[in-house]
């Protein structure tokens, strides 16, 4: 499968454009060292809050906004997205130095923040087919463990965002909020999405931590070194929050629970063949890194099932905004048909636990 169409820039789309020179004013007002012409152009990917590459001579910034038209509650939030990139900057976690945030809707018609732009590359399909030894493949997942591992090591407090969201309780406020996601932005009746809605908060395991997740992390949100298996940024911070390492954990881990094709997964791959570890090898490695035991198995399921309920919730809003015409991504549509079968899935797992 080509992943261009999710790959470098574009002209800016006609429903996301703005008024570039009342941008230029305010970068030159509240950037350093800010001069020359401003070039804008879209990155192709995303599909949440519209993503852009800000040239003005010497230097390049990646612009991140809001998409305009009527929004979920909560949704889009790109001051959180500024602040835990901000707070970060200092730790083991790579992220993009991060300017200035705007959350004046007056200046370019929704709020926006502006930070560094970090060449390297973004790797999208999990088997990796552009790199060519297995010895690379198995450096670049390691290097991926490690950074969530780090990020997961971090405490909150430390750093400042002790009050990024609330401690204890994080699964039952996720159902709750993907729940009412759902409802918002729903398109068709999914037999498979009412059942997980009944049966996770019937189900939740003991034990709570709290620790900073950033909710959407994977192979394409990271920028890796240009020759090295090395991440110099986590990129897309939009759902992060606190919350349980392990629920953040299991999200990531979900590429071994779907296809590659269409679903840029590992499960239909021989990913021995490539230097690609197993699930059960990679939750190791992230046990190891975080000084936990083991994980009970059963709980491990869980963790997965509550994950595809979240991602198909987040699919379906997608779906919603591509039928509305404001989503970010071209593709949005095929996107968001993918959330019924991922519910279909969940709750197949949850009748092989009882």
């Amino acid at each position: 499968m080509s992943y261009q169409h999710f790959t470098g820039t574009k002209p800016v789309a006609e429903q996301h454009a703005f008024d570039e020179k009342a941008l230029a004013r305010y970068i030159r007002e509240h950037v350093e060292d800010f001069a020359g012409d401003l070039v804008v152009e879209q990155f192709k990917g995303g599909q949440s809050n519209p993503t852009f590459l800000v040239k003005a001579g010497q230097k390049q910034f990646v612009l991140r906004r809001k998409p305009l038209g009527q929004l979920l509650p909560s949704a889009h939030a790109v001051d959180r997205e500024f602040k835990v990139i901000k707070a970060l900057a200092n730790t083991d976690v790579p992220v993009a130095k991060a300017h200035v945030l705007c959350m004046d809707d007056d200046v370019i018609g929704s709020a926006f923040y502006l930070m560094d732009f970090v060449p390297g590359r973004i790797l999208w399909d999990p088997s990796l087919p552009e790199i060519h030894s297995q010895q690379e493949r198995q450096a670049i997942y390691a290097e991926m463990n490690r950074v969530i591992a780090a990020l997961h090591s971090v405490d909150p407090t430390q750093i400042g965002l002790g009050g990024f969201g609330r401690t204890g309780g994080y699964f039952a406020r996720q159902i709750e909020r993907w729940t009412k996601q759902y409802r918002a932005s729903e398109t068709e009746h999914i037999e498979a999405m009412e059942n997980l809605i009944k049966w996770l908060p019937e189900h939740i395991p003991d034990g709570d931590e709290t620790r900073i997740v950033h909710g959407d992390y994977r192979l394409d949100n990271v920028i890796f070194h240009p020759t090295e298996p090395k991440i110099l940024a986590v990129l897309d911070w939009e759902l992060s929050t606190l919350g349980h390492p392990l629920a953040d954990f299991a999200y990531h881990c979900m590429a071994w629970r779907r296809r590659n094709q269409g679903e840029r997964g590992l499960m239909d791959i021989d990913i021995q063949s490539l230097g690609i570890p197993s699930e059960s090898e990679y939750v190791r490695q992230y046990c190891q890194h975080t000084g936990r035991e083991s994980i009970d198995p059963k709980i491990w399921e869980y963790y997965i099932v509550f994950n595809m309920f979240r991602l198909a919730g987040i699919l379906q809003g997608v779906m919603s905004r591509a039928l509305k015409g404001n989503a970010s991504n071209a593709l949005a549509l095929e996107a968001g048909k993918r959330a019924k079968p991922l519910a279909i899935q969940a709750w197949s797992l949850v009748e092989k636990l009882s």
